[in-house]
């Protein structure tokens, strides 16, 4: 287990962006943390009201965006129209190339969301678009929300990773199980938790490396994330 504490993440402030950055992303650069596994990019990102980002490409990188509080508006080159709600994970598969826009609609509250890429098994893939509500998802149990077969309803991406979401209340456990040669990423996305007796508050994150059984007990009311990896 090697904890990265929110404490010790990249930031970047421009005034209508807070961002906090788990790996090294645009002018955050640090060689000891270029990305774990193909988890290449999550950033903790916080878009005041009426603003985002004007339409920009992506290639090769599957991309996902997940609304922890508020609501993003995005736009996309395939045609795609849609403002995703807390709750919501957006995935859009750059592939051959795709531009695409993200604005906050509210002209009162902020939106807090988490950026997410992972490098895709293959370049030069067919851009494709997809989106799934966990808004009213049971607390106390792990919802898949990505895979690379799509089962249990999750959304299909190109690569060898699963990604957990689950909310937990006080007191609340899931487990999880690593076996060997399989690796995970491990974020606290709100509230506090334990893994394996280790205390890990919002913003924190955890790697871990098989074998490993991990129990994450819930301290206060939250959610965490966690990628299954090759």
């Amino acid at each position: 287990m090697i904890l990265r504490r929110s404490t010790d993440r990249g930031h970047a402030h421009h005034g209508w962006l807070d961002a906090r950055h788990s790996f090294s992303f645009a002018d955050y650069y640090d060689p000891r943390w270029m990305g774990f596994r193909s988890l290449r990019v999550l950033n903790d990102d916080r878009i005041a009201p009426g603003m985002g980002f004007g339409m920009h490409p992506h290639r090769d990188m599957e991309i996902l965006t997940y609304i922890l509080a508020g609501s993003l508006e995005h736009q996309d080159s395939m045609g795609n129209q849609r403002v995703i709600r807390t709750g919501e994970l957006q995935y859009m598969a750059a592939g051959s190339g795709v531009r695409h826009s993200e604005f906050n609609p509210s002209t009162t509250d902020p939106v807090h969301l988490l950026q997410i890429w992972i490098q895709p098994h293959q370049t030069g893939l067919t851009p494709r678009y997809a989106d799934r509500s966990f808004s009213n998802a049971s607390s106390g149990q792990w919802i898949l929300a990505a895979s690379p077969d799509g089962r249990e309803e999750s959304i299909a991406i190109h690569q060898d990773a699963c990604l957990w979401i689950s909310r937990l209340e006080a007191n609340q456990t899931v487990h999880h199980d690593l076996p060997a040669g399989r690796h995970a990423w491990l974020h606290v996305a709100e509230g506090s938790v334990t893994l394996n007796g280790q205390t890990l508050s919002e913003g924190d994150a955890a790697a871990l490396s098989g074998p490993f059984t991990g129990n994450i007990t819930g301290i206060h009311p939250g959610q965490v994330l966690l990628f299954d990896l090759a």
